[in-house]
């Protein structure tokens, strides 16, 4: 029997648009009351494309995910490749990640609780 013959189905291979770094936020409902990392990662669609950090070099990408096992302080986020960790992440301080890491390569240290590589 040939590969043509097979009833398997084919899986065809994903694609993603090139990015520059990828965020990453716990919507989980332990890692904040009331929604509000929910609420942050809508609101992050605008933040970015205001940054301009939908398309171009700095392209950001950004995915929920359900949880980090870290749940105190949240909001938390994650921007990698960096590895770097932030907590109490509220609207405000996704603004001032936004605008210095993720547009100028900065971390903002006093949000950051982990940093990968670092003890």
């Amino acid at each position: 029997m040939s590969d043509s013959d097979s009833s398997a189905p084919m899986v065809v291979k994903p694609k993603i648009g090139s990015y520059h770094r990828h965020l990453l936020v716990c919507t989980g409902p332990r890692c904040s009351a009331d929604g509000q990392s929910q609420a942050l990662f809508d609101s992050l669609g605008e933040k970015l494309k205001a940054a301009g950090l939908t398309t171009g070099e700095l392209r950001v990408k950004r995915s929920r995910v359900s949880c980090f096992a870290a749940c105190k302080g949240g909001p938390i986020a994650c921007v990698q490749p960096d590895g770097t960790w932030y907590y109490n992440v509220t609207p405000e301080n996704m603004d001032r990640i936004i605008d210095e890491h993720l547009c100028n390569g900065r971390r903002v240290d006093d949000l950051v609780f982990h940093q990968a590589g670092e003890e």
